[in-house]
C-alpha cells in the first residue's frame, strides 16, 4: 500500500509542545500530536472504491493487512505525525471555549492527481480535547456517517466523504438516551477524507483569546493551500476570503434544504470554511415536510436548528465567523455588507432552488407566491417530502384536476385528509398548471429536469437503522445494499422499488429512527 503523503498542515502550522495526551488547555497551537488507540480486534467491513481509487489505491490494497491496521488507528504510517485539531466553538447559542478533535485523529494528507485530502479516523481514541469523553466511537453511528457522507456526495451536497468503515473489536459504554442507562456497544472507526478539516472554531479559539498571532497564521496558512485564488494575504484577501466562506455556506445550506437534510447540530464547531457538510452525528432527513422539525433530541426543546431555521443559523454562525476574523479586518461596515449579502442572496437562491423543484425554467413574478403557497398546503397534513416531489414530475398541466391522485402516495394518512384540505389542493394545482402553460419546454423535458434534483432515493433514519440492527447481529449486507443503492439516488433503479417508500408506522417511534442524540 503506498500513499504519496504530503503533509503540510503540520509542517507549518505551530503544534503544540506538550507531547503527553492528556485532557488539558492548549494554547498558541493549532493542533497536538497524538497516536490513534489500538484497538482489540479491528475487522474492516466496508471500504469505499471510489475514494480509494482518489486516493491512488487499489481494491487490493484494501484488502491487505497494512491497511487494515493503518485504518483502524493500530500502525503509524511511515513519516507521518497524527494529530488531534484544536478549535472553540459556539455550541447552541453559547461560546463553550475550547472543544477541539476529542474522537478524531487526522493522520496525513494524501495528493493523487492534483487533489489533497486529509485522511482522519473518527473514534480511534482520546486526545488532549478528550473532555470527560472516551474519544471512541459506536458502530451505530458510525455506519451512520459512513453512507450519508457517500450518499450526500452523490447527491451533488457539498460534503466530507468517508473511505472505511471497521470494528474496533472493542465495546464501548454509551447511554444513547442520556437516561441513566448505559449500555455496551460495539465499537467502531470511520476514515474519513476531505481536503480540509478546518471548521469556523479553529479561527473562534485564537479569537477568543486574543492571541492574533497564530489566528492570522492559521488564516494566511488556510488562503495559502485552499484559497490560493485570492492573493497574498491582506486586507481585501481577508474580506474575499470571508465573502467566499459566506458564498459556501449559503450554497451548501441551499443544497440540503433542497433534498430536506437536517444536520441537527450547526454548532460553529460543526461548519466547515469550506463550505462542507461536516459530522454528521444527530442529522436526519424530512419525512413529513415541516419547517420545525429537528432530529435532535437535545434541540427537541428551542428547536434552534430545526429545518426551516437551518438558513438563519447559516448566518449566525458567520456572524460569529466575522467577529473571529475581525482583529484582522478591522472593517465593520464591510464585513456587515457581506453578511446581508447572504440574507439577499439567499431569497434569490432559495427561489431558483424551488423552482428547479417545481420543474419551472421561466423566472416569473407570480412563482414566489406559487411555492408560498405550496409550502402552506403540505404542512396542512403529513406528505412525504421525497415522495411527493418525485412524484409531482408526473404531473399533467392538461389534467390539472388529476393532480392530486397524482401524488396521493406521497400522504402518511390520507384517510384523515378532510375536503378543505384537498379543496386546498386542487386549488393549487389549478394554479401549478397555469403556471406551467407558460414553459417552453415539453412535459417529458420537465420531467427529466425534476428528477434530476428532486431524489428518489435519501437515506432515511429507519433505512440505516435496519442496517444497524443487522449489523448488531453480524450481517452486514444491508450496509453494502444501501451503499450501492445511494450512488444513484435521482436514478429509477427498480430493483431497489422497496426504498422509494414512506417511513414505516414502527419507525415513528424507534430510537434512531425519529430523534437521535449525540450519544455516538
Amino acid at each position: 500500500m503506498k500513499l504519496n503523503i504530503n503533509d503540510k498542515f503540520t509542517k507549518e502550522l505551530p503544534a503544540d509542545p506538550v507531547l503527553e495526551n492528556r485532557r488539558r488547555q492548549v494554547e498558541k497551537s493549532c493542533f497536538s500530536y497524538v497516536t490513534p488507540k489500538k484497538t482489540a480486534q479491528p475487522e474492516m467491513l466496508h471500504v469505499s472504491p471510489e475514494m480509494l481509487a482518489n486516493l491512488g489505491l487499489s481494491e487490493e490494497d484494501s484488502k491487505s493487512e497494512a491497511f487494515l491496521k493503518v485504518f483502524t488507528g493500530n500502525e503509524v504510517l511511515p513519516n507521518t505525525t497524527p494529530y488531534a485539531m484544536c478549535y472553540g466553538g459556539y455550541q447552541f447559542g453559547n461560546w463553550a471555549g475550547q472543544l477541539g478533535d476529542g474522537r478524531a485523529i487526522n493522520l496525513c494528507e494524501v495528493t493523487h492527481n492534483n487533489k489533497n485530502r486529509a485522511l482522519q479516523l473518527k473514534g480511534s481514541g482520546e486526545t488532549p480535547y478528550s473532555r470527560t469523553a472516551d474519544g471512541l466511537a459506536v458502530l451505530r453511528s458510525s455506519i451512520r456517517e459512513y453512507l450519508c457522507s457517500e450518499a450526500m456526495f452523490h447527491l451533488g451536497v457539498p460534503t466530507t466523504r468517508a473511505l472505511s468503515l471497521a470494528l474496533s473489536g472493542d465495546q464501548v459504554l454509551r447511554d444513547v438516551l442520556y437516561n441513566g442507562n448505559p449500555e455496551y456497544e460495539k465499537g467502531a472507526i470511520v476514515c474519513r477524507a476531505a481536503e480540509s478539516f478546518l471548521r469556523f472554531g479553529n479561527y473562534q479559539i485564537f479569537a477568543a483569546r486574543q492571541d492574533h498571532k497564530t489566528l492570522k497564521t492559521l488564516v494566511d496558512y488556510t488562503i495559502k493551500y485552499h484559497f490560493s485564488h485570492l492573493g497574498n494575504p491582506s486586507k481585501d484577501t481577508y474580506l474575499a476570503f470571508f465573502n467566499e466562506v459566506t458564498q459556501r455556506t449559503l450554497d451548501m445550506i441551499i443544497h440540503w434544504q433542497r433534498v430536506g437534510f437536517v444536520h441537527g447540530v450547526m454548532n460553529t464547531d460543526n461548519m466547515s470554511i469550506l463550505g462542507l457538510t461536516i459530522d454528521y452525528g444527530p442529522y436526519g432527513w424530512l419525512e413529513g415536510f415541516d419547517f420545525g422539525w429537528t432530529p435532535n433530541t437535545t434541540d427537541r426543546q428551542h428547536k434552534r436548528y430545526r429545518f426551516g431555521n437551518q438558513p438563519n443559523m447559516g448566518l449566525w454562525n458567520l456572524l460569529q465567523l466575522a467577529n473571529a476574523l475581525y482583529p484582522l479586518i478591522e472593517d465593520v461596515p464591510t464585513l456587515e455588507a457581506i453578511l446581508n449579502t447572504y440574507q439577499t442572496h439567499f431569497e434569490a437562491e432559495s427561489l431558483k432552488m424551488m423552482r428547479s423543484k417545481l420543474g419551472l425554467l421561466e423566472e416569473v413574478d407570480s412563482d414566489l407566491a406559487l411555492i408560498q403557497d405550496l409550502e402552506d398546503v403540505l404542512h396542512l397534513t403529513e406528505t412525504d417530502m421525497t415522495i411527493f416531489f418525485r412524484l409531482l414530475a408526473n404531473f399533467n398541466a392538461e389534467k390539472a384536476d388529476e393532480g392530486f391522485n397524482v401524488i396521493s402516495e406521497a400522504f402518511y394518512t390520507p384517510d384523515t385528509i378532510s375536503e378543505a384540505i384537498k379543496n386546498r389542493w386542487e386549488q393549487w394545482f389549478e394554479n401549478y398548471a397555469e403556471r406551467l402553460k407558460l414553459e417552453t419546454i415539453s412535459s417529458s423535458e420537465r420531467k427529466e429536469n425534476m428528477n434530476g434534483v428532486n431524489p428518489k432515493y435519501v437515506l432515511r433514519n429507519y433505512m440505516a437503522q435496519l442496517a444497524i440492527d443487522d449489523a448488531d447481529k453480524g450481517d452486514y449486507k444491508l450496509i453494502d445494499e444501501l451503499f450501492q443503492l445511494l450512488k444513484q439516488p435521482y436514478a429509477e433503479q427498480p430493483e431497489y422499488e422497496k426504498w422509494f417508500a414512506k417511513r414505516p408506522e414502527w419507525a415513528r417511534i424507534k430510537v434512531g429512527c425519529s430523534m437521535l442524540s449525540c450519544s455516538s
